[in-house]
């Protein structure tokens, strides 16, 4: 446990907020002395974006956000973007720490994030390619009626969901209308509606992740099956470490976290949604040129 983490848990809550920004300023003075991040996990949502953060940070050369609780994400590019860069910078270590780390465990030191909200959001891919365009995007996409049933899921057990799961996907062009063109044009604007109930929309896939293939080339996009990482645990992480550009490191144990199994879903609404999806799927899969199997 790292000192600021012992802060946290002894001091109350009013007093762990006041020291937590104590250290946003500090990092925020500090800025100058922080690279901006080397990778970004951008999605998707309810796909093991959870599971293979907690993989990367085990990894010795891949610092945790600061402050050191922090969780996976700062939400700069979609909620926090008004902050400004120097905001941004002050989540990351500085290069003597960088440096510290890798002169400890003989590798390159890779910081990052991960936000899942990231790729679905309209304006993020422009915001990244402009900051960052040198940046590792790594996506993971999951059978989109899992996914839109997961994330129904989470926000039920979140107490932000009064409505079943048919009665939300019915509700959700009402309930997000007009939220992304008001996104677009007003930069400092950010919507709950949009990410809590956009079940049906997140999994068009290629319509969000063609943004980030516009922008970035080929070679700095890793997309792969959520299904993938949770089978092939180890292999997964192992790829992802070698487009990262750290060497290998074998975690023994491969955890799941944040699980919420789709197990109960009605039957014809999972076929409704099956078929809802098949178009789209087709058209990521060409366009990526390759198969993900979710049928």
């Amino acid at each position: 446990m790292t000192v600021l983490d012992r802060i946290k848990n002894a001091a109350p809550r009013g007093a762990r907020d006041q020291v937590r920004e104590l250290l946003v300023r500090y990092g925020e003075k500090t800025a100058a002395q922080r690279p901006l991040p080397d990778f970004l996990v951008i999605g998707t949502k309810r796909g093991g974006t959870t599971s293979l953060w907690r993989y990367l940070i085990q990894h010795p050369l891949v610092p945790r956000l600061f402050p050191a609780w922090n969780t996976k994400t700062s939400h700069y590019f979609e909620e926090n973007w008004a902050r400004g860069e120097a905001w941004y910078r002050s989540h990351f270590p500085t290069r003597r720490q960088r440096a510290a780390l890798e002169r400890r465990h003989g590798g390159p030191s890779k910081a990052g994030e991960a936000a899942p909200l990231y790729m679905f959001h309209p304006l993020v891919a422009g915001r990244v390619a402009d900051l960052m365009p040198q940046a590792r995007i790594v996506v993971l996409l999951r059978n989109p009626v899992e996914r839109a049933y997961s994330h129904w899921k989470e926000r039920r057990g979140e107490g932000v969901e009064p409505l079943g799961f048919a009665e939300a996907l019915a509700a959700e062009d009402s309930r997000t209308a007009g939220e992304r063109e008001r996104l677009i044009a007003e930069p400092g604007y950010f919507s709950e509606a949009f990410d809590w109930y956009s079940y049906r929309a997140r999994g068009r896939y290629l319509e969000h992740l063609e943004p980030w293939l516009e922008r970035f080339p080929r070679e700095q996009l890793f997309v792969e099956a959520s299904e993938t990482l949770y089978r092939e645990p180890a292999e997964t992480y192992a790829r992802i470490l070698r487009f990262i550009g750290l060497p290998e490191h074998d975690l023994g144990s491969y955890d799941v976290f944040n699980d919420r199994p789709s197990k109960g879903m009605d039957p014809q609404v999972r076929a409704e949604l099956t078929a809802y999806y098949r178009p789209f799927t087709a058209a990521l899969e060409e366009r990526l040129g390759r198969r993900f199997g979710w049928e």
